[in-house]
């Protein structure tokens, strides 16, 4: 099978390898618009051939779209128009309601797969992909209804290759369910990083003091800018709302601190600790 992956980064490049190992793609053919990626996914094998778009979408059995969401949402319309009819696209956008939207009355909806496949680290660019990336891991596949069978049964093919656990939502559900489970951990992690880097400033030791639990909880603020910007943006409206409840319990926890109310803090982090009964592993 011919497999086109545009965006070559952590997860495009974790795909490729994966599907190149597990034989499902005979050829592997990568576009990225950064000339250094595409010169360094060529030198770790995770593409045969660098190539411009429309040379690779007419003969493509399959596109792996792995770009920002907000490039997602400007260039899939294209994709669409230059595919032939028995390609399939498949997108892995953190975000999902807007960039169907874009599409919703193409054509060629039918042979696009709107997913999103729940995996990643904080590193980006073709070094930072790795076989195993999506083991064990959840694929949400938005709009079933308005893709092809066809199409539904290669996308179940490629996640169930990649060793992936596919359900199935509404794209507006999505957006409201990833803005607490994914983007308000992300939000979170960037806002501390800056917050110690500011007091870093003043007090120069203040990082020699940081240890493992400082470590873990600031690992995001690693993550690209470029791939979460515009996923804050596109969610703006549900990343809002969690950000008003987390924001909420913050405050309740600094009013309780202030009044050395050590009962209610601890009441606070009783409840908390109830997440080990959802997160079991």
């Amino acid at each position: 099978m011919k497999i086109t992956i545009i965006g070559l980064g952590l997860i495009g490049g974790s795909i490729a390898l994966a599907l190149r190992k597990a034989g499902l793609a005979t050829t592997v053919y990568g576009i990225d618009k950064n000339e250094s990626h595409a010169a360094q996914a060529i030198e770790l094998g995770l593409v045969d051939q660098i190539v411009y778009e429309n040379n690779s979408f007419l003969s493509a059995d399959l596109i792996i779209v792995s770009i920002p969401v907000s490039a997602t949402s400007a260039f899939l319309p294209h994709i669409l128009d230059s595919i032939g009819e028995n390609t399939v696209v498949i997108d892995t956008g953190s975000t999902k309601d807007l960039i169907c939207q874009t599409v919703s009355h193409h054509p060629r909806r039918s042979q696009y797969v709107a997913a999103h496949p729940i995996a990643g680290t904080e590193f980006s660019g073709p070094g930072a992909a790795f076989l195993g990336l999506f083991d064990g891991k959840t694929n949400i596949i938005c709009e079933r209804e308005k893709s092809s069978e066809k199409a539904l049964l290669l996308a179940f093919r490629v996640f169930e290759t990649l060793k992936m656990k596919t359900i199935f939502m509404d794209s507006v559900e999505h957006d409201k369910h990833v803005a607490y489970v994914s983007h308000l951990s992300h939000v979170s992690s960037f806002l501390l990083g800056q917050t110690v880097l500011d007091i870093e400033k003043d007090e120069k030791n203040i990082f020699d003091l940081a240890g493992s639990g400082f470590a873990s909880t600031v690992r995001l603020a690693k993550s690209s800018p470029d791939m979460w910007a515009p996923i804050f943006k596109q969610n703006a409206e549900y990343l809002s709302q969690a950000l008003a409840e987390y924001i909420m319990h913050l405050q309740k926890f600094q009013y309780h601190l202030m009044k050395r109310d050590e009962k209610e803090l601890h009441q606070i982090m009783t409840k908390a600790n109830d997440i080990k009964r959802v997160l079991k592993s």
